[in-house]
Formats: structure tokens, C-alpha cells, sequence
């Protein structure tokens, strides 16, 4: 098995390989402030794509276990877009789309004039609690993400980051169960102070037709074997002494919704159908959203924006379009953003650009579970709390817990700390 090496610690399949600060068992560094909690781990889960209906003893019984015991935001979201890529990115930097650069997973790239996913750290124009944890209290930080196009937007912004294998032909994400043996040779060897992990079985699967009984057997199975891999966490904890220093943020990045085969939407051809439009546009289709960008001259913006709404609106299975700044998208975005109606899918530019029955992006797949646990003595479980808590609230949580302060410009998440006791 090969072994990369960058300025900071890089983890790849079995094999720790640890920079000179690191060597031996590292010390534990206190916060340098009081606006935080002393002795304190936290651990961010993701368990990608889980529907909040999911959270249930018969199905999930670790997850509900730690919710009913933790404090639980029943009422949790996503931000729009409801995708990967840009609801972790609001996790860990606490601040909305236009302002982190991310809003889709996939979006129109003018340079090279086609369609990329934003999967380059340069994508990630914000500061995260990843590196801001590590740069300003010099405590040790570590990223384990399943997907590889997660990995490679957060970079090495972390003090230890997992490069995720064995990638899944086809998925390129790294099953569960080494997505988590990672996770425990990196907090049982490393002890950092924040892990940010990203479990993506429930997500692939989910990405199948759940139209037969075979494929809902195939989801129900991720999610017993997702639920089982976070008991292998929680017993680690336990098994290390580390539960009672431990604070676990579990959420999900988005839910998930299903189109039958011929509910299809395409909007390529629509739009190019209209003089003013025709050969101008360009679209980003991420599954339950198009991102549509207008390419002529700016001088014919305005009435090519309204041309386009006005014809997307028009379209059977969109459910509504909008201007990016409605959301706070940023210029990455485009000139409007559309979403589908419930069961729908988008398909662009042909019907086979998108064969996936299962997407995310749009309104109905906002909803995600949220909660938090563990066993750290500042915790006072078994709550449910009505306020809704959204991915963007990650990050700000993360830097109450740790002392952290707000960055330039301050956050757009709130820290979600009822039922935690600062300053013990």
C-alpha cells in the first residue's frame, strides 16, 4: 500500500504515517481561553444522505440510542442547495454559500466552459474550524471523509487528514467500516481535540430505484451497518476512557427523495428553443436543482433572466425557480437556480444525463436528523429542543465547545449549546 506525505499528517488505509510534532503520544493542549470547554473531544458525524424518518430504535437503534440520551433537534435542516458538498462546507465554516464560494455540488466552470464539481480546495474560499481550530489554538484537528471529492475540497486544512481507500468503483467513496477503522486508529493513536467524519454508504445506496423490494433491503442493510459502524466508535470511546471527554455532533448533510423512471425534467431544450436564449445558456444539473447561467452579453442579463424563469416555471416536475441571491448561492450559482417538485428529477441536457432515481437538492430534502451526544460531564442529555438547528449551526457549535471565536465577519450559523454547560 502506497504512503503520501504532505507538510501536515496524511493517513491512508491501514498505515499512520505522523509528522515530528506528532511522534509518540501527543500532549493534550488546554484552550487558551475560558470561553470554552476545558478536556473536551468533539466528534462530528455525518452520516450522508439520512432521512430524519430513519432515526428509529428498530432501524438505527446506536443513532436513536445517543439522540434520545442527547439533545435532539427533531425540527433540523440543510441549507440550500441540499447537497454534499455545500452542507459540509457550512458546517465547517459556519457561513452561507456566497461567502464560502460552494453552493452546489457541481456547478458551470466559465474557464474551462463546461460543468465540474467544486472539488479543489481553492473551491473553499472560507476559513473552517478544521484549520482555525488548529492555526489559533493550536490544538490537533482531523479529517476523515469517505467521499473523494469531499476529501479533496477540504484539502489538508486539518492537522490529520485520511485519504479515503478502498474507493468504491463507481461511487468513489470508501465503505463505512474503514471509513470508521480510520476514525479509530486516528483518535485512538492522535487524540485530536476535533474530527470531522463523513460516512457515505446510506447516500450510494440511496442514490438506487427504491421503486423494488430488493434496493429497500439495500438501504435498510446501509443503515443497520452505518448505525453498527458508529456503535464500533461509541464503544471505542468507551473502551478508551475517552467517552467522558467526548462530545459527538451527528447530523446528516441532506435526506433523500425518489422519482419513478419517466418523471424526467429537462430543461436544455427548452430553453434553447427561444431566440433570446438559444446558445447562451449553460446548466449545472445536481439532481433535485439545475443551476442555469446565462453566457451572451450582459447588456441582455436582465430580460434573459426573466426569460428563463418565465419558461422554467412553465415546465412540468419544477416545483419553482429563484434568483441565487435569494439563498445567498453566490456568483458560483449562475443566473437562476430551479428545483424540482417532490418524486422528479433533473435531467440535463439529455434524459440520459441523469439516470439516478434517488436525488437530493431540492426542498423536500432539506429535513435531516441533528443531534448531540456523548458522555462529557458539561452535557446535560435527554432533551428535545424545537428551535430548528441547521448544518450551517456546525461550526459555530464546534468553536463554543472549544473556545474558538467567530471568524471575519462573523458567523451565519448559531451555536446550538442549550443543554451545555460552558465554562466547567
Amino acid at each position: 500500500m502506497s504512503i503520501e506525505v504532505s507538510r501536515r499528517s496524511v493517513l491512508i488505509g491501514g498505515s499512520v504515517v505522523a509528522g515530528t510534532a506528532l511522534l509518540g503520544t501527543p500532549a493534550r493542549a488546554s484552550v487558551p481561553t475560558s470561553a470554552g470547554i476545558p478536556d473536551l473531544d468533539v466528534h462530528v458525524i455525518v452520516v450522508d444522505g439520512m432521512r430524519p424518518d430513519e432515526l428509529r430504535s428498530e432501524l438505527t437503534p446506536t443513532l436513536t440510542g445517543l439522540a434520545a440520551g442527547g439533545i435532539h433537534y427533531p425540527d433540523a435542516s440543510a441549507i440550500t442547495i441540499a447537497e454534499t458538498l455545500p452542507n459540509h462546507t457550512a458546517m465547517m465554516t459556519g457561513v452561507l454559500p456566497a461567502r464560502s464560494g460552494v453552493p452546489a455540488n457541481s456547478v458551470y466552470d466559465p474557464s474551462i466552459d463546461k460543468k465540474r464539481d467544486l472539488d479543489r480546495p481553492s473551491d473553499l474560499q472560507a476559513s473552517t474550524v478544521l484549520d482555525r481550530v488548529r492555526t489559533e489554538l493550536g490544538l490537533t484537528t482531523a479529517s476523515v471523509l469517505s467521499k473523494h471529492y469531499l476529501h479533496g475540497l477540504f484539502g489538508d486544512r486539518a492537522s490529520l487528514v485520511w485519504d479515503p481507500q478502498p474507493l468504491v468503483p463507481g461511487t468513489e467513496h470508501a465503505p463505512d467500516n474503514f471509513t470508521i477503522d480510520a476514525l479509530i486508529r486516528i483518535v485512538g493513536g492522535n487524540s485530536p481535540r476535533l474530527s470531522f467524519t463523513n460516512l457515505g454508504d446510506v447516500d450510494r445506496v440511496g442514490h438506487l430505484d427504491l421503486s423494488g423490494p430488493s434496493i429497500r433491503i439495500a438501504r435498510t442493510a446501509a443503515l443497520q451497518n452505518t448505525d453498527n459502524q458508529v456503535r464500533r466508535f461509541v464503544d471505542f470511546l468507551h473502551d478508551t476512557g475517552r467517552w467522558n471527554r467526548s462530545i459527538l455532533i451527528v447530523l446528516a448533510d441532506h435526506s433523500m427523495d425518489w422519482s419513478e423512471p419517466a418523471r424526467l425534467i429537462g430543461l436544455d431544450r427548452p430553453l434553447n428553443a427561444d431566440p433570446l436564449l438559444a446558445g447562451k445558456i449553460r446548466i449545472a444539473q445536481n439532481g433535485g436543482a439545475d443551476l442555469i447561467y446565462f453566457v451572451g452579453p450582459d447588456g441582455e442579463r436582465a430580460e434573459a433572466v426573466s426569460r428563463i424563469q418565465q419558461i422554467v416555471d412553465g415546465v412540468d416536475g419544477v416545483e419553482s425557480s429563484h434568483l441565487p441571491a435569494e439563498f445567498d448561492l453566490g456568483t458560483n450559482a449562475g443566473d437562476v437556480v430551479a428545483f424540482c417538485a417532490q418524486g422528479w428529477r433533473f435531467s440535463d441536457p439529455t434524459p440520459l444525463s441523469n439516470p439516478i432515481p434517488g436525488n437530493h437538492g431540492h426542498f423536500v430534502t432539506l429535513p435531516i436528523p441533528f443531534f448531540l451526544s456523548g458522555g462529557h460531564p458539561a452535557l446535560d442529555g435527554g432533551r428535545k429542543i424545537d428551535t430548528q438547528a441547521r448544518t450551517i449551526d456546525v461550526a459555530p457549535t464546534v468553536a463554543a465547545l472549544l473556545g474558538l471565536g467567530a471568524p471575519a465577519g462573523g458567523w451565519d450559523g448559531v451555536a446550538r449549546t442549550t443543554g451545555v454547560t460552558l465554562n466547567v
